[in-house]
C-alpha cells in the first residue's frame, strides 16, 4: 500500500493516481488544508500507516535507489535512518555528518538529507495530529540523541524541486 501525504496540488494528483489500481498499487491518501510541514503531514497520516516503520519519500526526487533495501532494513536501537547523499550545488552545506552508520549534527563533513528515510512512528509520538511540524527538527533532534542511523548513497539522485531542475531532467531522460 503506498499512502500520499497531500497539499499542494493534492486534488489533481489524486485525479491522476486513483486508487493506485491502474499501476497495481493501492493508494490511500492524507490530505491537509492547510499543508502541515513534513513531519505533521506524517503525524496525520499515522492512523493508515500502523505501528511498523515506514519509508517516506519526498515526491520531488529522481534517484535510482533500492527502495527494497530500504524497506527490509532493521531500525534496531533508532528511530530514523536516512539516505544522505553528496553536496549537490544549490546545497553545499550539507545538512548531516555520518560516522559510521550514524547521523550526526556537527558542522563539518556533512553531507545532504536525500529526502528519503525509514522511520519508526516513534518519531512522530510529540506531534499531535494536525499540528504542524518541521521533520528537519524531529531527525536533528534524533541524531543530537543517537537515535538516526543512516547510509550514503552515490548513485543517481537529483532534487527536482524547482522548475529549472525538472526542465533538466526531463531533457537528460528524454535523450537515452
Amino acid at each position: 500500500m503506498k499512502i500520499l501525504k497531500i497539499d499542494h496540488l493534492g486534488v489533481a494528483i489524486e485525479a491522476v493516481l486513483g486508487d493506485g489500481a491502474q499501476f497495481g498499487v493501492s493508494i490511500r491518501y492524507s490530505p491537509e488544508a492547510p499543508a502541515l510541514e513534513t513531519a505533521g503531514g506524517i503525524a496525520n497520516a499515522l492512523p493508515l500507516l500502523g505501528n511498523a516503520p515506514f519509508v517516506a519519500a519526498n515526491a520531488d526526487v529522481f534517484c535510482d535507489l533500492d527502495f527494497a533495501g530500504l524497506v527490509r532494513r532493521a531500525l534496531g536501537d533508532t528511530l530514523a535512518h536516512l539516505v544522505l547523499v553528496d553536496n549537490p550545488p544549490h546545497h553545499s552545506i550539507g545538512d548531516f555528518t555520518l560516522t559510521g552508520d550514524r547521523v550526526g549534527n556537527a558542522s563539518d563533513g556533512r553531507l545532504t538529507f536525500a529526502g528519503i528515510g525509514l522511520y519508526s512512528p516513534a518519531l512522530f509520538a510529540g506531534v499531535r495530529r494536525g499540528e504542524k511540524a518541521q521533520l528537519a527538527t524531529l531527525l536533528r533532534d534524533a541524531a543530537a540523541k543517537g537515535l538516526a542511523s543512516g547510509e550514503h548513497f552515490r548513485g543517481r539522485w537529483v532534487d527536482v524541486g524547482t522548475p529549472e531542475r525538472l526542465a533538466a531532467l526531463n531533457e537528460e531522460l528524454a535523450g537515452r
